[in-house]
């Protein structure tokens, strides 16, 4: 088992240098060996797998060696699921950024699409052309999923370090959430095959990793900085009124009844290094949909940590509103994603705009303008 080692030593200009501060994250998501979904609602997806994207599609033809796009299965939710708010939506009266801070971005999951990202970012202003800090004292925000399904996740969690030491010397800062990959990935170099109790037999970080789009390319050049870099992300942090996570799950409540308790349980549990420990950890911040049928799982978030609307990453958009597949398994038509999905009376965001279903990698300032 590889236990979380010490920091590396400084490097000026570095991302690990004196002058660098890594990226806070937020809430872990993993995938239940046998998630079942209730009332035969939802198929289920894949053993031991969280992704689920009912539709297979064929890698590129400049697809790198290595890459292999994978499966998807996620239990579709109908557009009369979910509350459905027109965007943009005025956002709820937030505090005021502290003075001397900039703008408010977040960015939804990458997994693996580098590219897009750095698109999405020029786009916004927040890189210039040659992929440099540009914003100035702009806050960013990443809500989690940096690896995984796309073909360069190590390039990803590269980027968004270098963005770190750029935009801190800029005045400005760029930080990061912990997703359910980040976990996953973490177990996966951990524990490798170790067997642990899954609530439903046997199952192994290295089989759940593999299912959930692991990529090969991404095993081989990821390293101890990484490793680190990750297991130190928090889960969860309140910007502007907005509290941050990955998963739309009420599973924070069982690690602390503070921001701060939830994120020093996190890192503990991780530090501890315990198999069991962590895939329990994984598999809690899998679920999913705690906001869709009413707002109050989210009051119930918001009256524990605070805030006036959670914005999350997690569960695509395109599932939320019914855009791809259906019922029966089959797929329609596909996702139409134009920007956050707002829902639960107005006080969810959802910003995983489905990149890994020919979707969209969402960048967007908060609050929301009407």
């Amino acid at each position: 088992m590889l236990a979380v080692p010490p920091p590396p030593p400084a490097v000026s200009g570095a991302p690990n240098s004196p002058s660098w501060q890594p990226p806070t994250a937020s809430g872990p998501v993993p995938p239940s060996a046998a998630t079942a979904f209730s009332q035969g609602r939802f198929h289920k997806p894949p053993l031991d797998a969280e992704t689920a994207e009912g539709a297979t599609t064929a890698p590129p033809a400049e697809s790198p060696e290595g890459y292999t796009p994978t499966q998807r299965d996620l239990p579709v939710i109908n557009r009369g699921d979910t509350v459905q708010v027109p965007f943009p939506t005025p956002e709820p009266t937030a505090p005021a950024a502290a003075e001397g801070l900039g703008p408010l971005y977040v960015v939804g999951d990458v997994h693996g699409y580098l590219d897009e990202l750095l698109a999405a970012l020029r786009e916004q202003g927040i890189i210039d052309a040659a992929g440099a800090w540009s914003a100035g004292n702009t806050r960013l925000w990443f809500l989690g999923d940096f690896t995984d399904r796309g073909p360069d996740g190590i390039g990803v969690i590269d980027t968004v370090m270098r963005l770190s030491a750029e935009a801190a010397a800029a005045g400005g800062y760029c930080k990061a959430l912990m997703g359910n990959h980040e976990l996953l990935l973490l177990g996966a170099k951990r524990f490798g095959d170790t067997p642990v109790n899954s609530g439903a037999g046997t199952a192994t970080f290295q089989a759940a990793w593999l299912l959930n789009g692991g990529q090969k390319t991404d095993m081989e050049r990821l390293q101890d900085h990484h490793l680190q870099w990750m297991a130190r992300l928090d889960a969860m942090e309140q910007e502007d009124g907005h509290l941050l996570v990955h998963s739309d799950t009420t599973a924070y409540l069982d690690y602390g009844d503070s921001i701060e308790a939830v994120n020093d349980t996190i890192r503990d549990t991780l530090t501890r290094n315990d198999a069991d420990e962590c895939w329990d950890l994984f598999r809690k911040f899998t679920k999913r949909f705690a906001f869709r049928d009413d707002s109050g799982a989210v009051r119930e978030l918001l009256g524990a940590y605070g805030g006036t609307r959670i914005v999350h990453g997690h569960s695509p958009i395109p599932y939320l509103l019914g855009e791809v597949g259906s019922e029966d398994g089959e797929d329609s038509a596909g996702p139409a994603v134009e920007g956050p999905h707002v829902y639960a009376d107005g006080l969810a965001v959802a910003m995983d705009g489905g990149v890994t279903m020919a979707g969209k990698l969402l960048v967007c300032q908060l609050p929301l303008s009407g």
